[in-house]
């Protein structure tokens, strides 16, 4: 499989970027596009429909084909995929049905490929990804290879949107299945924060609607740990204070901690939601900002499944957390670079709401301010 990496900062960028990768006769079948949502997605979509080129799309809080992060810009990943090894599905989740959502994508998979994998794309902040997961587990069976990320909206709290030929929802979920028999596909979740103080209980939460810590409500329980001031609607900058640097750890007793930061506050009782679930009685701590040992961290892990799981490969997909850059700021490209330098082929990246992939030594879960770096190999 071939694969090419192409940016661009408007549809006319993106257009000349893609003839120029064209033009040594590379035919395209599969476009995994990070597209902001300052630029006309519907335009950009469109010169890949008339190119006959599935899409799997999602609006951003940047994008990135490289080292070099960006700011309302198209980061695409183009592949020439056989189309026999891979179908796109598009579904809305109504009533919040994500599970059935997810399943009935599984199931439709699972009569397609006999062993199938999943690239996922969801939209919508009060999005439970973590149902999601279970429905594709409910058809496929636990050890199943999925990753993926919720869409930004260059934080703006406006509204993500997930897309693909023709098709649009901010309510909804976009997803690549891969026959694992032809595609080869394998996946990390690494995040590096680092815990602070003792454990505290979870009081009252349902799903991933989290309303008490230690029968404190947890937006001032957050607050007050944090240091946080100004704890009020009108405080445009709160959410991503909250996400970036205060976010719940979610302590388990398999595996490395989940983190949980809110990504919407219910301003009635001061509770928030996350982007996976948070389960009634379970054990949180909070977390230091980020240094440092982070990148190392998320570096050394992708080394790491080179060395044991995945010695080559075709192209890269990255799910960064919006979270990560605003806490690291410039720094963001030396973790960029040391995991592009790793297989050092085409790579297509955007900075995501959440993400979706398994960490070491656990089961498939939503996480934040995590990295989830996908290497996809043709057999």
């Amino acid at each position: 499989m071939k694969a090419k990496s192409i940016k661009g900062k408007s549809t006319e960028e993106i257009k000349t970027a893609f003839e120029q990768s064209m033009s040594d006769g590379f035919k395209p079948t599969l476009a995994i596009s990070f597209i902001s949502k300052s630029l006309d997605r519907k335009a950009i979509s469109e010169l890949f429909d008339e190119a006959d080129i599935a899409i799997f799309g999602c609006t951003t809080n940047g994008e990135f084909i490289d080292e070099i992060p960006e700011k309302a810009s198209g980061a695409i990943l183009l592949l020439d995929m056989n189309k026999e090894y891979f179908q796109v599905y598009f579904e809305e989740y109504p009533e919040k049905k994500y599970r059935e959502v997810a399943r009935a994508i599984a199931l439709k998979a699972s009569e397609k490929f006999s062993t199938p994998a999943f690239l996922i794309g969801t939209s919508h902040q009060a999005a439970d990804g973590e149902e999601i997961l279970h429905g594709i587990e409910d058809i496929t069976g636990k050890q199943v290879n999925a990753y993926g990320g919720a869409a930004g909206d260059d934080y703006s709290f406006s509204g993500t949107v997930v897309f693909s030929n023709g098709k649009e929802s901010g309510n909804g979920m976009v997803c690549i299945a891969l026959d694992e028999t032809k595609v080869e596909i394998k996946g990390i979740a690494t995040c590096g924060w680092k815990a602070v103080g003792t454990e505290k209980i979870v009081t009252k939460s349902e799903g991933n609607h989290v309303y008490t810590v230690d029968n404190i409500p947890v937006l001032d329980i957050t607050a007050k740990y944090g240091g946080l001031e100004n704890i009020t609607p009108e405080n445009n900058n709160l959410l991503i204070e909250i996400a970036a640097n205060f976010p719940l750890q979610l302590q388990r007793e398999k595996g490395d901690p989940i983190m949980r930061p809110g990504l919407q506050v219910d301003w009635t009782d001061r509770s928030f939601f996350t982007s996976g679930s948070v389960p009634q009685g379970s054990k949180v701590r909070f977390s230091l900002p980020p240094d440092w040992d982070v990148m190392e961290k998320v570096v050394k892990g992708v080394e790491n499944l080179k060395a044991t799981e995945m010695p080559e490969a075709d192209a890269l997909v990255v799910f960064s957390c919006a979270g990560r850059i605003l806490s690291l700021g410039p720094l963001m490209s030396k973790e960029l670079e040391g995991v592009k330098n790793v297989w050092n082929v085409p790579m297509a990246g955007m900075f995501s709401n959440a993400e979706l992939g398994r960490a070491t030594g656990g089961n498939l879960e939503m996480h934040n301010l995590t990295t989830c770096v996908v290497a996809l190999k043709e057999k």
